[in-house]
């Protein structure tokens, strides 16, 4: 049964005292960021609620990894703001649900490995961004509504509102020194909650975002025209939602693995991410994908199971259903600064003690990730730009690695020994090695320490053969990988090679 019904890991040691006090913790964490992205992308704010608890139970249980955690992130609602604001929230729905359906593709056909073309720096980029986003987010809770009109926070109340952050702050930083048996955001959250309760303190509390309370999620088919217009109207929306979701989703599963020195599957994680997705589109879900704040939380409050997703989820439904008049008294300074400390833990500071030892380009590309992710909120195009430019990068660095090696045996052929890959960027290097007027009538051009990687080398080898050809000079290609023989052979209608193989030699393959 467990080779094909593999949801739990029953070898994993679980804590369940860990497990059960970091879900609740996350829950709390999580209540008021999908509260304020809904209502910033003027959806109802039970609708960021039911994400939440949708996306939260699913991908716990059949997502690529343990202690990660999904819920209704900012990073994909965004997307779908301008859709929101032109076509309604039906449309909404309906883009969230094809969304779904294109990640469940991206994990059926295994596209979710290309996230190893993701380099480092690009890493450094996307969590430092990421890092500064959750900071600045928390600043919008130092804000209030005086007559429609979202103004700072001033005289008492403000000071009230920094005192309590300040001391939540501190309780997560020296709370663990007493003892690491209950999560120190928690204890946080609850010693704020007792004073803010027990000494009638004013200040911002869940209940100023809006009402957590409802009903349990209801089923509900879009009300859209199901027409080829509509397909084209939310499927733009959709391709960048999915993108966006499964890129936040796949390094957010490769932060995890490094830290807790574990594998997770990430074309499993795109099916499950899919998958709650399209239940998002039908029980009234705004969306959404893996949160590396509440993840970081999770893991910071020491989960390593499926269980405190799974507790996360389950508490959000409670409270939508039977908790809403208490924890809408929850303060938001306990929130913000359990929040600020998750932002201080998931920069990574190690990436400007070894700023003075990387190369230009990688500082380069890292900056930029990150500014594009702080200016944009656009992960997707963020990592996609990084990863253009870190190729590019290689490919140069690459094509300036080609060398020949160049002498004339006993027989008087000419033998060129090509070290280094020939492909786009080192065709013009490559082209220049070969002296065609100085040298003898036959050559031999040897790869066996490189190889052809693409069309653009097979032009090039074109070009070389018929520059020798039109002096009367004839070449050998020598020692060719089985899969540039293949690219040589489907190219037959494009060049006309004489391939010489040694017979006592052994072809190099990768």
């Amino acid at each position: 049964m467990k080779q094909y019904f593999n949801l739990f890991d029953f070898t994993q040691k679980v804590n369940y005292k860990t497990e059960i006090l970091a879900g609740l913790t996350v829950a709390m964490t999580m209540i008021p960021e999908s509260l304020s992205f809904a209502i910033l992308a003027g959806f109802p704010p039970l609708v960021g609620l039911y994400a939440a608890f949708i996306m939260g139970l699913v991908t716990a249980i059949f997502g690529g990894r343990p202690g990660m955690v999904s819920g209704g992130a900012g990073a994909t609602v965004i997307v779908l703001i301008a859709l929101m604001q032109s076509s309604g929230l039906e449309y909404v729905f309906a883009a969230v649900a094809l969304a779904g359906v294109l990640q469940i593709l991206v994990g059926i056909f295994k596209l979710g490995k290309f996230i190893r073309l993701v380099p480092q720096p690009v890493m450094f980029g996307f969590v430092n961004g990421l890092a500064i986003i959750i900071f600045m987010s928390q600043l919008e809770q130092f804000k209030t509504m005086v007559n429609g009109e979202s103004v700072w926070l001033s005289g008492e109340p403000l000071y009230i509102m920094l005192g309590l952050v300040l001391l939540t702050i501190g309780i997560v930083l020296f709370f663990p020194k007493i003892t690491k048996a209950v999560p120190a955001s928690l204890i946080a959250i609850i010693v704020v909650f007792g004073l803010v309760l027990g000494f009638g303190i004013d200040t911002k509390t869940v209940a100023d975002i809006a009402s957590v309370s409802g009903g349990f999620p209801p089923f509900h088919v879009p009300e859209i025209a199901f027409t080829f217009e509509t397909l084209k109207l939310i499927f733009p929306y959709s391709l960048i939602m999915a993108s966006v979701g499964l890129t936040e989703g796949l390094l957010t599963l490769n932060l995890v693995d490094e830290m807790t020195g574990t594998k997770g599957s990430g074309n499993r994680e795109c099916i499950a991410q899919g998958g709650a997705n399209i239940l998002n589109g039908f029980f009234f879900g705004m969306g959404g994908c893996p949160m590396i704040a509440q993840t970081l939380v999770n893991l910071s409050a020491g989960s390593r199971a499926r269980l405190s997703g799974i507790i996360a989820a389950f508490t959000i439904l409670i409270i939508i259903l039977f908790g809403a008049p208490v924890i809408e008294k929850l303060p938001i300074a306990a929130l913000v600064g359990v929040m600020v400390m998750v932002a201080i833990g998931t920069f990574e500071w190690i990436s400007l003690r070894i700023i003075n030892k990387m190369p230009k380009h990688d500082i380069f590309v890292g900056v930029l990730v990150a500014v594009i992710t702080i200016m944009l909120h656009n992960l997707a195009l963020a990592v996609l730009i990084g990863v253009i430019i870190s190729a590019l990068v290689f490919a140069w660095e690459s094509a300036k690695r080609i060398r020949a090696k160049k002498y004339i045996d006993e027989n008087g052929v000419k033998h060129y020994e090509i070290y280094g890959p020939l492909f786009f960027a080192s065709t013009t290097a490559f082209s220049e090695k070969f002296d065609v007027f100085e040298d003898p009538n036959e050559v031999i051009i040897d790869f066996r320490e490189s190889k052809i990687a693409d069309m653009s080398a097979i032009d090039a080898l074109n070009k070389i053969t018929e520059r020798y050809a039109k002096l009367g000079k004839k070449v050998h290609l020598r020692h060719l990988s089985k899969d540039c023989r293949i690219l040589l052979d489907n190219a037959d209608d494009v060049i006309d090679i004489n391939i010489m193989e040694d017979p006592t030699y052994k072809v190099a393959v990768d």
